[in-house]
């Protein structure tokens, strides 16, 4: 799997030329990593802002985290130093959640080497190994950036989806029991509720392949059926689609996803267990 690295793997490979190290410390409650990242990082790794680098501007047509415009991702991605022929590892402190939009990111806009470290910070911090304080400025990159490389469907192709659509949010959000930001409780119409947090083992790492592979097979995912994935904004729907990956499975992504499917009052609502 190309798509992970290990924290001992990683600890061998700092300092490695052409290697980038990315800081994406973000949560829902807690939006801003920096003061995190200046506590304490993986050394030389670059703080990532995820609602200003990694999305555009959110408004209520086209959700909280609208992909950002080529042309800025393609300026921050020169901001963190990546080059040409760069590879990139994604770190984070919520199990890969928000690592994910990184990493799916950065390969949709045509990088072939990213990673995500595989149990974030907290494996990192198991394994013993030492952190870096302060802020990093690395020399800035020179590398090209155009979207193209994942799949992605829009409102009117989740609508329409003749395959599996996967909706990753905690099942009581696709039940529509509480909707603690979005307008409109429940879920898309014909979405499957398989919530990321199940992609995890309780050392916050992924799991298995195998595992992966009978959790999506449960939720009707085959080889060869288009599967997409969205979630609240179109951060952990990247989760999703990480897992999938590594399950041998392909997977499209929604970035407007459930905020602006629920802010659009002609796109009806299903609610409950089912899909």
């Amino acid at each position: 799997m190309n798509d992970l690295i290990d924290a001992p793997a990683l600890s061998a490979r700092l300092g490695e030329p052409g290697l980038v190290v990315l800081d994406v410390r973000w949560r829902l409650d807690a939006p801003d990593g920096r003061p995190a990242h200046r506590a304490g990082h993986v050394p030389g790794a670059v703080y990532i802002d995820l609602d200003g680098e990694l999305a555009g501007p959110p408004s209520p047509a086209e959700g909280r985290h609208p992909l950002p415009g080529i042309d800025a991702l393609q300026d921050a991605a020169r901001r963190w130093g990546v080059r040409a022929g760069s590879s990139v590892v994604v770190v984070d402190d919520l199990g890969g959640m928000s690592a994910a939009r990184a990493w799916w990111l950065l390969r949709h806009a045509g990088l072939t080497d990213v990673r995500v470290l595989d149990g974030g910070m907290r494996a990192w911090r198991d394994a013993g190994l030492p952190l870096e304080q302060g802020d990093v400025e690395p020399e800035r990159g020179d590398v090209e950036l155009a979207y193209g490389a994942m799949p992605v469907i829009d409102a009117d192709g989740a609508a329409a989806f003749e395959g599996v659509l996967l909706d990753a949010r905690a099942g009581e959000r696709y039940r529509g029991e509480v909707e603690p930001v979005d307008p409109r409780a429940g879920h898309v119409p014909g979405a499957i509720s398989v919530p990321t947090a199940g992609n995890l083992g309780a050392d916050g790492r992924f799991l298995p392949p195998e595992a992966l592979r009978e959790r999506f097979a449960a939720a009707g995912v085959q080889d060869g059926m288009p599967v997409a994935a969205y979630c609240g904004s179109g951060v952990t729907a990247a989760h999703e689609a990480l897992a999938l990956r590594i399950a041998g499975f392909g997977a499209a992504v929604y970035p407007g996803s459930w905020s602006q499917w629920s802010n659009d009052p002609a796109r009806p609502v299903a609610t409950g267990d089912a899909p």
